[in-house]
Parts: C-alpha cells; sequence; structure tokens
C-alpha cells in the first residue's frame, strides 16, 4: 500500500488525504472528485465535494472537432470555456474564465513520462506524470496549488484533486476538466494507432 499510494495518489470520497501529499504538503484547503457520465448525447461531468454535493457541472458539446466544453457552478453561473485549436503542431486547449482571462495548454505535456509545462498566462507549472496518473500544479513562487490524480481503472473516468489555494479553486478546476479531454484524446489516438497497426 506504501509503494502504490508515492506511485498513484487518487483516492474516494470520505477517505483521508494521500499521506505522500500530506507529508508534503500538508492537509488540502479542499479536495473535489469528478465522475463522467458515460453514454449520453453530451459528454458530462459531475464535480462534488467530500459529502458528494456537486460543485460543478461540465458539458461538452459532441460531435464537435473544436470539443467545445463549458463549466458552470451548481446553481448555473459560467466559470469556463474551453475549446480544442486544431492549428498547430501539437494540439492546444484555450481556457477562457468568466472574468476573461484566457490561458492555454498543450499536449506537449504527454510527450515524455514526466515533464514540466508552463502555463505562461498564468505564472503557473503544471508538473506531470501520465504513468503515474498524478499532476502537481505550482504557482510562479513554486508554492503547491493543487495535485491532481486520475483512478487507474475505471468505468466513469474518476479524478480527484486536492486544492491548498482555495482563491484558485476555479482555474484549478478549468485545468483539471482540460487535463481529462487531453488524456481523453490521449488513449483514444493511441487506441486508434494500435487498432490501425493490428489490421495491416
Amino acid at each position: 500500500m506504501g509503494v502504490f499510494s508515492k506511485i498513484h495518489r487518487y483516492r474516494e470520497k470520505g477517505e483521508s488525504a494521500n499521506v505522500n501529499n500530506v507529508a508534503r504538503f500538508g492537509e488540502p484547503a479542499r479536495s473535489l472528485f469528478t465522475s463522467t457520465k458515460v453514454m449520453t448525447l453530451h459528454h458530462r461531468i459531475e464535480i462534488t465535494d467530500n459529502m458528494d454535493n456537486v460543485v460543478y457541472r461540465v458539458k461538452t458539446n459532441f460531435p464537435s472537432i473544436h470539443d467545445k466544453t463549458d463549466i458552470f457552478t451548481a446553481a448555473g453561473a459560467q466559470v469556463a470555456h474551453i475549446e480544442k485549436k486544431l492549428v498547430t503542431l501539437h494540439e492546444k486547449h484555450m481556457i477562457t474564465m468568466a472574468d476573461g482571462t484566457k490561458f492555454e495548454l498543450s499536449n506537449e505535456l504527454f510527450h515524455i513520462v514526466k515533464d514540466i509545462t508552463n502555463i505562461k498566462e498564468l505564472g503557473w507549472q503544471l508538473r506531470g506524470n501520465i504513468l503515474g496518473l498524478n499532476f502537481e500544479l505550482y504557482d510562479r513562487n513554486d508554492c503547491i496549488i493543487a495535485v491532481i490524480a486520475q483512478k487507474m481503472i475505471s468505468m466513469h473516468d474518476k479524478y480527484c484533486v486536492d486544492i491548498y489555494k482555495p482563491e484558485s479553486e476555479e482555474t484549478v478546476v478549468a485545468i483539471l476538466v482540460t487535463l481529462q479531454h487531453m488524456i481523453r484524446d490521449r488513449e483514444n489516438a493511441a487506441a486508434s494507432a494500435g487498432s490501425s497497426s493490428s489490421q495491416s
């Protein structure tokens, strides 16, 4: 269990924060959990707190080549809009927050096992480990903002995020949702490549 928890930090609602996260960063100010509703006309995600209360709802128009996605509070207020740009060598997702703040994430993150992606517009860094399904988000002063972890095997694409700077929660949620889309696209591309090679 100890070795596994060092590699993989996902936890279910109601469970204590990951021991390694607590040792490095202390107790999170807040934790959120996602579960994707499958087999719906629109790709939907619900983001809940530790008490299973819905905090945010996410809706993606399907089909959509630009992967247009909107995030709302439980009360229906717009939080962020996300769109995929297909005109670059690397797929990029543009995130526009409700207050007008804009920034982007690129799939360059997934070219090597461990990488650092600069979110230039925010001065933040996303440090990822795709094999461990863990990501750490840091501010311009190298202080932890959040730790994101994906459940290794799940029918509902589950994630948890421990947030250490609650004032940045909505931006963290937008990054979490964008990561989900980027990882899903990567998995779909790998599956398509595998299928093509097996047929050749």
